[in-house]
């Protein structure tokens, strides 16, 4: 059984809001993009996140997510979203605030983010860009280790 905090020390993790901080969509080629997909394109994704503190425990954890779709050498559509959140965390152990803010809060705010890019994605005139899961807490490891050997 895990050790429960002392009485008054209750630990929370908040989410205080979420939006949209920064949105791009662009579709080069239209209309002849929208007229001429015939092959499935490839989807290169690219994932960055960016946390700070704001206050005394209140952090902004921002997912920023980049979408490009290409076929035949044609970029179809490229998206751009940056998708944040204000987590405000009590009595969490020090060595534990990093990897809440970097592995938790992402979680929280990937559903959200993927719904953008899916409607605009579609409201752009294409199928709909259901993204894949991710992973944050692999991810973590990996910037984690990247870190170390640099």
């Amino acid at each position: 059984m895990a050790p429960q905090p002392p009485p008054g020390l209750v630990q929370s993790f908040t989410v205080k809001g979420q939006y949209i901080r920064d949105l791009s969509f662009e579709n080069p080629h239209a209309p002849q993009s929208l007229l001429l997909v015939n092959n499935k394109p490839a989807i290169e994704v690219n994932v960055d996140l960016k946390a700070q503190k704001l206050q005394e425990n209140v952090y902004e954890m921002t997912l920023h997510i980049s979408a490009r779709a290409t076929t035949e050498g044609n970029t179809l559509f490229l998206v751009d979203l940056a998708y944040a959140g204000i987590f405000q965390i009590a009595n969490i152990p020090e060595d534990r605030i990093e990897p809440l803010i970097m592995i938790d809060c992402p979680f929280v705010l990937f559903p959200f983010a993927r719904r953008v890019i899916s409607d605009v994605t579609r409201d752009g005139g294409f199928p709909p860009l259901m993204l894949d899961p991710i992973d944050f807490q692999a991810l973590y490891i990996q910037n984690k280790n990247e870190g170390a050997a640099a």
